[in-house]
This record gives structure tokens, sequence and C-alpha cells, in this order.
């Protein structure tokens, strides 16, 4: 699986899906994608793109060319002979989503629409050493991808031209840009480590990194998720993803989001991160104590805060501690931005709180989409 490198440049994996990223052809292939399999003719890509005829069928061709678009059949026209109608064939290109947990590993395979079409998971130690970690996460993805895609036999990622590559999701602070880890709370000695480099120099092909609750809210925009949202993961830690016109909000150095480590009881427990009276502290204290209904109200506080702040219209709640016990969390928080609402004369327009989409494998699922985005426009990807 070896042969090339994570720095940004691309392997024969994935080529010739990386070689078609365009913003025209971007526009195109998303409502390929979006169409479905009932399809869309030629005339509606230019109608819908504000392309002229021409440049769709120009670029549809390349499309054909590359395998990437094919035929779906005829439909009748208002007038003239019946128009061909194309489709997306998702099987032409596929990504690998990653989610490392702090003691989970757990790796989906996607085609070109997101459906996932190959799942693994595996117990995982984050502290075992980062050598460790990688060779864990390679040895998962290389299985998986080698039943999914060629069957028992052992397979080298960089001969399948189909994969635009792998997309990691795991507990922040780091470096989006870079693929470089910081401090993750509990876990200081992966300061620094150049995960994107290190993965992608181990399977040979592009690698991407981005925060799990990053990954996740890029997902639900995918998914159809609309509006400005915040998603509250809690799981063995406590993070934020928030979408703000229609794209993730990272900041200058990924570290918008860093929602468990507000300080809201000064001189409280100590935190992980260093710090006291942490948001995250004290929501898994309670946790920990069996105490769901404060754990909630906690998590409501911290949520009121980001609804202050941003004015945000939803707030979607997800992680393992959350699905195991969704009713106290979802009417806790409700709560707490009731009275908020209440306080600031707002009546009944308390912001709506609701699970997310997704399940267990949405993190992993939203990082596969760090690969797709791009190729459909969606330059938070």
């Amino acid at each position: 699986m070896r042969g090339g490198t994570g720095s940004g440049t691309t392997t024969a994996a994935g080529a010739n899906l990386l070689a078609v990223r365009s913003h025209n052809t971007a526009l195109v292939l998303d409502l390929l994608r979006t169409a479905g399999p009932d399809g869309i003719s030629r005339l509606e890509l230019a109608d819908r793109t504000g392309l002229t005829p021409q440049a769709v069928s120009k670029i549809t061709a390349r499309l054909r060319e590359r395998g990437l678009v094919t035929e779906a059949g005829r439909r009748a026209s208002t007038g003239g002979k019946p128009r061909t109608v194309l489709r997306l064939v998702p099987e032409a290109g596929r990504a690998v989503g990653v989610h490392l947990d702090r003691d989970e590993l757990r790796v989906v395979l996607v085609d070109l629409t997101g459906t996932v079409v190959g799942e693994r998971s595996a117990p995982l130690d984050l502290g075992a050493g980062a050598g460790v970690v990688v060779e864990a996460v390679a040895r998962e993805v290389e299985g998986l991808v080698g039943e999914v895609v060629e069957g028992p036999a052992p397979i080298s990622l960089s001969a399948d031209g189909h994969l635009l590559g792998v997309g990691v999701a795991l507990p922040g602070p780091l470096d989006h840009i870079h693929g470089v880890l910081h401090r993750v709370t509990g876990f200081p000695e992966w300061d620094g480590f150049p995960l994107r480099d290190a993965l992608g120099a181990r399977l040979g092909v592009p690698v991407v990194v981005d925060k799990d609750t990053n990954a996740a809210a890029l997902g639900l925009a995918v998914g159809g998720e609309g509006g400005a949202f915040a998603y509250l993961h809690l799981g063995t830690g406590l993070g934020a993803g928030l979408v703000i016109g229609g794209g993730v909000h990272r900041g200058a150095r990924t570290g918008a989001g860093e929602f468990g480590h507000q300080v809201i009881q000064l001189d409280g427990p100590p935190c992980g991160c260093g710090d006291r009276g942490c948001i995250e502290a004290l929501c898994l204290a309670a946790v920990a104590r069996g105490d769901m209904g404060e754990a909630a109200r906690v998590l409501g506080a911290g949520a009121a805060n980001l609804v202050g702040l941003l004015d945000i219209d939803l707030v979607l709640l997800g992680g393992r501690t959350v699905a195991a016990d969704p009713e106290p969390f979802v009417r806790g928080v409700a709560a707490v931005l009731d009275e908020r609402a209440r306080r600031e004369g707002a009546g009944e327009a308390a912001v709506p709180v609701r699970i997310a989409s997704g399940g267990a494998r949405g993190v992993a699922e939203g990082a596969a989409q760090l690969l797709l985005g791009p190729l459909f426009g969606r330059a938070d990807g």
C-alpha cells in the first residue's frame, strides 16, 4: 500500500477523480449526485448551472470518458426528440472515512454518493503511541478496502485508481491545513505529530485530517441539514462542530468548536486540558456518577452560550454517551435553551434541539466527506 505521500501530491490512486476538480465540473457533478439514479438531462444541467449547453456537453463528455457518468435512458420533452438523461456512477469512485476515538477505531468505505459500502471497527488505545496507532489505522483501512473492492486477497491501494484517499477524524485540537495534531486532551504525547504525512506515507494515498466534530458537522451538512447549526458530540470527550453559512466553521487555526473547554465554574474541578471548571470536566463527571440530568444541564449551559454568541438555528446532539440515553439529553438541553429564550423575551422561539442523524458511524462518514466534498464543490470538505 506504500508508494506515495500525504503531503499534497497524488498518486495513481484517485488521480482520474482528482483531475476533474474545477468549479464548473463540480457544479455539474453535484447536480448529477443530487439527481440520483433517475438522472438529469444536459439541458437541465445548463439551466441550473448557468453554463452554456456547449460547456455542459464538453464537461459531461469528459466525465463519461472517465467513467464517472453514464446514460440513464431518455426522457420525453415538451417538443422535439426525447432528451438523453445522465446519471452519476456511484461505484466509479470511493473514499475511506476513519473515526479515531480515544478507545475505538471505526472505518467506513463510501461510494461517490456517500453511501456506505463497507464498515469495520476495532478497539484502540490512543495512548499506545503514534507508530502503533498509525499501523492499526492502516491495517483496518487495507483490510476493509480489500474486502469490498478486491475480495479477500491482499490489496495495494495505490493500484486502485478509483480511491480518492482517506479522511481521518479524531479529537482536537489540531492543525487541519497541515494535518498536525496538537495537545489532544489526556494524550499530550501526540502534540506536534504529523498524522497526515505519516499515514499518507504508510498508505500511499492522499490523507486529510480534521477534528471529529468538524467531520460529523460536514457529513450532516452534506446530508441536507440546512441553516446555521451546532453539532455537540459527547462521548469520551466533548466538542462541537459548527456550520455557518453552509460551510464548516473551523477558524484560522482550526480552533473553532473547542466547546468542551469553556470554563463555566471558576475554581471548579480540574480538567485534562490543564484548566479548571471546564464544561467537559463537569459533564463527564456527572456522566460518571450516572446523573444524566445534571450532565444534560451542563451541556445545555454550554449550548446556551453558543446560541447567544452565534445566534444559530439548531442544536444537534450526538456521540456514544448521548446515543446510550438520548431522551434526557434532548429534554435537558432544550429546557435550558427554553429558559434562556423566555428570559430574553423570545417566547416560543427557542432554538430546537434534536438527535443528529448518522448514529455511531456519523463521524466516520463525515471523515469520508473530507475527500468527497471538494469533488462536488464543497470547499469546506
